[in-house]
């Protein structure tokens, strides 16, 4: 059973988009909710993200959404590797993080300090594997970026440990966006 799923995937930056109003983001959340909808089905009750910019505030988003759908038991964890993580993000990515932190069910930090060192991201990668049963994550192998890391070390605790990592790649989002398309022109 999965009660707990980690999710994360890539920045923003990472794929180019810079505006929320940007179509992609539509097929992201898409593929994030097929998942979630999945993992309900399996038990599911907490979604928990780190707050980074892109992939884990749209996760957020799509959290919100599907509990104002009726799906109330589904709660967001947002822990952060450190304070103040946005300090230096311009203020529309400051509000749409504060209004992420106010909806969600629970936040914290792990490093009670600003930044420090990259130490402060690889702790945050293991407490998220080792208090998740399942890693979703919106990486392809193929195409590298900040989730790499995570993806590694959640490999490393698969060799020992009954964890899935499930991935969110660029073919499901060509599907998927496919499909948008069909359904559009009214297929």
């Amino acid at each position: 059973m999965i009660k707990v799923a980690a999710v994360s995937g890539y920045k923003m930056y990472e794929l180019g988009i810079f505006k929320k109003s940007d179509q992609r983001i539509d097929i992201i959340k898409t593929a994030l909710r097929k998942n979630f909808l999945s993992l309900l089905n399996e038990g599911l009750e907490w979604i928990l993200i780190s707050g980074g910019l892109g992939t884990e505030l749209w996760a957020a988003e799509v959290v919100f959404s599907l509990q104002e759908e009726g799906y109330e038991g589904l709660k967001l964890a947002v822990i952060t590797p450190f304070l103040d993580q946005e300090q230096n993000w311009n203020d529309e990515n400051k509000a749409w993080y504060q209004s992420v932190l106010q909806r969600a069910d629970y936040v914290n930090s792990i490093s009670k300090k600003p930044y420090e060192k990259p130490w402060q991201f690889r702790l945050k990668n293991q407490f998220f594997i080792e208090k998740s049963d399942l890693l979703l994550l919106f990486y392809d192998p193929e195409r590298e970026g900040s989730p790499k890391y995570l993806y590694e070390a959640a490999g490393k605790h698969q060799e020992s440990h009954n964890y899935e990592i499930r991935l969110i790649d660029f073919y499901e989002l060509q599907e998927i966006y496919e499909e948008e398309r069909l359904k559009k022109q009214g297929f």
